[in-house]
């Protein structure tokens, strides 16, 4: 049918999506007040969130690379759909039925639709899925059985069986009224003498996009005689299928990463199809290519990754040297990350899925909580490389192991990180930091000749005086600064729901000498009816920087555009409580790492217990943060 769909019927679509419910498919949203929800944009990379939807009025903005629409324009823009494939999406998904105009212009692309190509998967899925019950399929079975993996592990994971006929699933499509055109250009067929599958008699892995349309497959050899000897294959770059930026179980994994704030990325199907079954509902992996910047976006999107909510990425690998040249690739690429990065290494190099088989699912959620700082493993692999009985090994390794501690992200933790590195390679406190600062000086360029071939001494610049406070626009007290906005000009709203709060919430000094104040005048209770609320305050405090904070934190707009209620308050407080667990585990896991358990067994499952307890406080205010209106 030729033409352009009605504009009744766009604007009736248009009407029915909801854009929050779209874009939290490609983005974690949270409550931004006001009516308004924010996360990490997807169409640039940044280190707090300025991407915006506003629900009521159907549209989203970027503040920061100023992209903005509306549902369409989104669609647009995130998977690359034409105006019209945006609309029909979005008709499908809420039940809206478009009609053309028999004349005008035909706004639709030419070759095969997006929506084509998707429904094609959606059917190859399924007859490969059925597939694996046949006869044929025997030993994709036994592969599945051996590794643990069950029929309803199966069966949650969209497995399938590709028949070794090579024109089965040919024969099953083009019954479906599918075309040649759309099943070559969604890559489940390709054309020779005639047509033929492009998986045969192999195990299949559907690939998902996180919205769970099915996108792509991956093939695992199980028969001796195939012909095609890689042990994986992997669906070709088609229009809707981009290996760069999929990672695999992802839709299973965004939300359990949104609550958790927490992503583990493993090497393989299994990996994830072990890590999920165990417990680590956390888990994807690359389809076929290294972790690179395309996958550490999507993460990112779905971690919220900045620096308050101070998220984690679990990498896993193998022990082996392979392993160990993974691992310092995935550290130079670390910068893409706010959150903080570790590395997980099972005992004998086994994977999550071997680790499983022979020692159970606990195994595999103790392998991931035992992760290790990225930072620390490739550090020590580095100096491991070195004699450490000779003195020259150990200016060699001292050198190599600067360049690393150098490099790290967190200066704050650039000390404590010098003083391991002279602690590993036996060396003069001073000197490492001396070697730290020449490789901080010299950048990316580490050796600087003179005209003989000797290396020169790099200028090591002195350090920047550091105040004694920090900075209090500084975007780790952000929480800090939002809540005591609220305290004093919003007394009446906040009511009793700060009484869970504390001193000890508040890390700037500043902002705690402010609570301090508001707890000595009696909470936030003795200011919901004070109209000199404020200005009493102000006048307890004896400190002029703190009688400056007030005065500033008063006249501050709020970043809200709705009424300031209960349910924006709760979310701000449950925030600052979650940062207060947090520091409070770092505390208590340091000094658990620092206890001997044999030693000192009691002190050992009490300070064990205490951390259970703490995770499990911290998981609850995440779901009251994730689940606010």
């Amino acid at each position: 049918m030729a033409g352009r769909i009605r504009d009744e019927d766009i604007a009736t679509v248009r009407e029915r999506a909801k854009i929050d419910e779209v874009v939290s498919s490609y983005v974690t949203l949270r409550n931004a007040g006001g009516g308004s929800m924010k996360g990490l944009c997807p169409f640039h990379d940044e280190k707090s969130p300025s991407f915006h939807v506003t629900p009521s009025r159907g549209f989203y903005h970027c503040f920061g690379c100023q992209e903005g629409g509306d549902v369409f324009t989104f669609l647009m823009k995130v998977d690359g759909l034409t105006f019209g494939e945006a609309v029909e999406r979005m008709a499908d998904k809420y039940g809206v039925h478009l009609r053309r105009d028999e004349t005008g212009h035909d706004d639709r692309p030419k070759g095969p639709q997006r929506r084509r190509l998707i429904e094609a998967h959606a059917v190859a899925q399924e007859f490969y899925a059925e597939q694996l019950g046949s006869p044929d399929a025997l030993a994709a079975r036994q592969f599945l059985a051996e590794r643990g993996f069950d029929q309803q592990a199966a069966l949650t994971f969209g497995i399938g069986f590709a028949p070794r006929d090579g024109e089965a699933l040919w024969r099953h499509l083009s019954g479906r009224k599918f075309s040649s055109e759309e099943l070559i250009a969604a890559g489940l067929v390709a054309l020779g003498r005639s047509h033929y599958d492009k998986f045969r008699g192999r195990l299949l892995w559907p690939i998902r996009e996180t919205n769970g349309d099915t996108i792509g497959f991956g093939a695992r050899r199980i028969f001796d005689d195939d012909r095609i000897e890689a042990k994986y294959l992997n669906t070709q770059e088609t229009p809707i299928y981009k290996k760069s930026q999929v990672l695999y179980g992802i839709d299973l994994a965004r939300k359990p990463i949104a609550l958790s704030s927490r992503a583990v990325v493993v090497e393989g199907y299994t990996d994830v199809m072990a890590c999920h079954l165990a417990g680590v509902e956390t888990a994807v992996a690359t389809c076929g290519t290294a972790f690179g910047d395309d996958h550490a976006r999507v993460l990112r999107r779905f971690l919220d990754d900045h620096a308050e909510l101070r998220s984690e990425v679990v990498f896993t690998f193998d022990g082996d040297e392979a392993g160990q040249k993974a691992a310092l690739r995935t550290f130079e690429g670390d910068q893409r990350f706010v959150s903080q990065t570790y590395v997980a290494v099972a005992p004998e190099g086994m994977d999550p899925c071997d680790l499983r088989i022979k020692e159970g699912d606990a195994a595999v959620r103790e392998l991931i909580a035992s992760r290790r700082p990225l930072y620390r493993f490739v550090l020590e692999n580095v100096i491991g490389r070195y004699d450490l009985d000779r003195a020259d090994s150990r200016v060699d390794a001292i050198r190599e192991g600067a360049k690393l501690v150098a490099s790290v992200r967190d200066k704050s933790k650039v000390d404590a990180f010098v003083r391991e590195l002279s602690a590993m390679v036996g060396v003069d406190i001073e000197q490492a930091r001396a070697e730290v600062r020449r490789a901080a000086a010299s950048g990316p360029e580490r050796t600087n000749r003179n005209e003989r071939g000797r290396q020169q001494p790099e200028a090591t610049p002195e350090p920047a005086p550091r105040s004694a406070v920090p900075d209090l626009r500084e975007p780790r007290f952000g929480i800090e600064r939002e809540t005591l906005k609220l305290v004093l000009q919003a007394p009446l709203a906040i009511g009793r729901t700060t009484a869970d709060i504390g001193s000890n919430d508040f890390t700037h000094p500043t902002y705690r000498a402010v609570w301090d104040l508001v707890a000595a005048a009696g909470g936030t209770v003795a200011g919901q009816n004070d109209p000199a609320w404020v200005t009493r305050l102000r006048a307890a405090a004896t400190d002029p920087a703190v009688s400056s904070l007030i005065s500033a934190l008063a006249v501050e707009p709020i970043p809200a555009h709705r009424e300031i209620d209960a349910d924006y308050v709760a979310h701000h407080v449950y925030r600052l409580q979650e940062l207060t667990v947090l520091r409070r585990i770092d505390e208590v896991r340091s000094r658990l790492q620092r206890t001997n358990p044999l030693d000192n067994a009691a002190d050992y499952n009490k300070m064990f217990g205490e951390l259970a307890a703490l995770e499990q406080h911290r998981r609850t205010l995440r779901e009251k943060i994730v689940g606010a209106p």
